[in-house]
């Protein structure tokens, strides 16, 4: 049995710190302040993203209808209590860009463990990610403690995962096509993981 001793990332975005085993949160563990993420929702895979965030911390898994646990980040963490004139700025961004198609292939891993898909092609996340950071420099992409590379999280070693295991249950889903489409500004806490608000890429629907 293996304990986990160092903060993990959830698939959906959350983080599990020590005390968890075997991707499970024991009765004493403290629960985690909120934060606010801006992401592109990747609901092709929600169901696979869904049913690992529960089986790390089901305290993660959102009842709003409108948040979607699939997701690959363009920054985050985001402001605590971003006010309109921040909603707006966001929404010009969003209003300026284009939506594309991207593919979701290869299942690779970081240094740290962490199990993730990386999109082809990745230049128009990491271009999302860069005007919005020029637009918020308070808000360093991970704090500045990683590079801002675009990615999927879809499970992590210290849960029992590996590489090959993961290949092998995401077989029937991949490879997919996606549509980048929209950014979300989510909100993750425990048991109060929801959309804020959302912009569609060009301005279409917004």
């Amino acid at each position: 049995m293996t304990t986990v001793q160092e903060a993990l990332p959830l698939p959906g975005g959350g983080v599990v710190k020590s005390s968890a085993v075997h991707g499970s949160l024991s009765a004493s563990q403290p629960r985690q302040a909120g934060h606010s993420v801006l992401v592109v929702p990747v609901p092709e895979l929600e169901a696979y993203v869904l049913e690992r965030t529960r089986h790390y911390d089901d305290s993660f898994v959102s009842a709003d209808p409108g948040f979607v646990h699939a997701h690959i980040t363009v920054l985050a963490p985001f402001l605590p209590e971003p006010a309109a004139s921040d909603l707006e700025r966001v929404g010009k961004i969003a209003e300026a860009a284009s939506s594309w198609t991207y593919g979701l292939t290869a299942v690779e891993m970081s240094a740290g463990g962490n199990i993730h898909l990386a999109p082809e092609p990745a230049a128009p996340f990491a271009a999302l990610t860069a005007e919005l950071y020029a637009a918020f420099p308070q808000c360093p992409p991970y704090e500045g403690r990683f590079d801002p590379v675009p990615h999927l999280t879809v499970d992590h070693i210290a849960g029992g995962a590996d590489l090959e295991s993961t290949r092998t249950s995401l077989g029937p889903v991949l490879p997919v096509r996606c549509l980048a489409d929209r950014i979300s500004l989510q909100w993750y806490a425990n048991h109060d993981c929801r959309l804020i608000a959302e912009w569609h890429l060009g301005g279409r629907g917004a």
